[in-house]
């Protein structure tokens, strides 16, 4: 029984004809245009919305219900499906093509670096793709955000768009690094939405930052990644799609300083406000010896 369902698992995931015999260059949303348009449309939409809301003097939130909860459970389902998907469409890539590159490379670099002359097809790219379409859904924060009248920063309304951008990236030009780069950020991301899920349906928030920490591990990842894609390429015969891998680098960085300012300023403003509540406090408490 167990063999069964294992075997059928791996079908579906890996073995399916859809999986197997993909092609990205015939798949809808492979043109740069597409590309262009949809983050254009998707930024100048929430841009929009604020607008709008501001010039009606809408400063109360609007109802959402349960609209983010589901949201938050369909990322989490879809970014644990992803995760499984392209782990195990990895280890068949290895197991069906190892004999090609065995001798020069282990499958930890394999998985860092693609042998040159790689085409964006098969079970790996497949999922890479399917990566890249759920990276829009994402978007749908940005709405939420400005409908509940939160202040927007450029690192939230930006950061989705740059994804998507890096994603197409991958697929594109057959980047290497791209399978580990999934593996982290559909695991971070069920576990950032299912985190986002539990707390509301309910259930009492942490008092650790989870959301920030998740950040914070994600890009401490990719930096490793991106030196370790560097160090194979320089020392291995080359990396396929190098150019797009530096273009990518310097993504990363921009999300990275978008970051590092974001939260930097979240900390001094956490800290100003422990700062007056101290304050005030001891105020509080000097008064009332003097009134003793």
């Amino acid at each position: 029984m167990g063999t069964t369902v294992t075997q059928s698992i791996n079908y579906w995931l890996t073995e399916h004809p859809s999986i197997k015999n993909f092609r990205w260059y015939q798949s809808w949303g492979s043109t740069w245009l597409f590309l262009f348009t949809s983050i254009s449309a998707c930024v100048a939409a929430v841009t929009l919305l604020d607008l709008t809301l501001t010039l009606f003097r809408r400063r109360r939130p609007v109802p959402l219900g349960p609209i983010p909860a589901i949201h938050s459970l369909i990322m989490t389902l879809i970014s644990g499906f992803i995760f499984v998907g392209i782990l195990l469409s990895a280890a068949a890539e290895i197991r069906d093509t190892r004999w090609f590159w065995r001798r020069s490379k282990t499958p930890l670099q394999w998985l860092l670096c693609f042998p040159l002359g790689t085409r964006p097809s098969g079970r790996v790219f497949f999922w890479s793709y399917l990566f890249y379409l759920t990276r829009f859904l994402h978007l749908a924060r940005n709405f939420f955000s400005v409908l509940r009248r939160r202040k927007l920063t450029a690192f939230q309304l930006f950061k989705p768009s740059v994804l998507i951008l890096m994603s197409y990236l991958w697929l594109e030009f057959s980047q290497s690094f791209q399978i580990l780069g999934i593996l982290w950020m559909t695991l971070i991301s069920s576990l950032f939405y299912g985190y986002v899920f539990w707390t509301a349906i309910g259930f009492p928030s942490s008092c650790f930052p989870i959301v920030l920490n998740c950040e914070m591990v994600l890009l401490s990842c990719n930096l490793m990644c991106h030196f370790g894609v560097l160090l194979l390429h320089l020392l291995k015969g080359g990396c396929n799609g190098i150019g797009a891998w530096v273009f990518n680098s310097m993504l990363d960085a921009a999300i990275l300083m978008m970051f590092l300012k974001f939260y930097v300023n979240m900390y001094l403003r956490n800290r100003k406000v422990v700062d007056s509540v101290s304050s005030s406090s001891h105020s509080n408490s000097g008064s009332e010896r003097k009134t003793q």
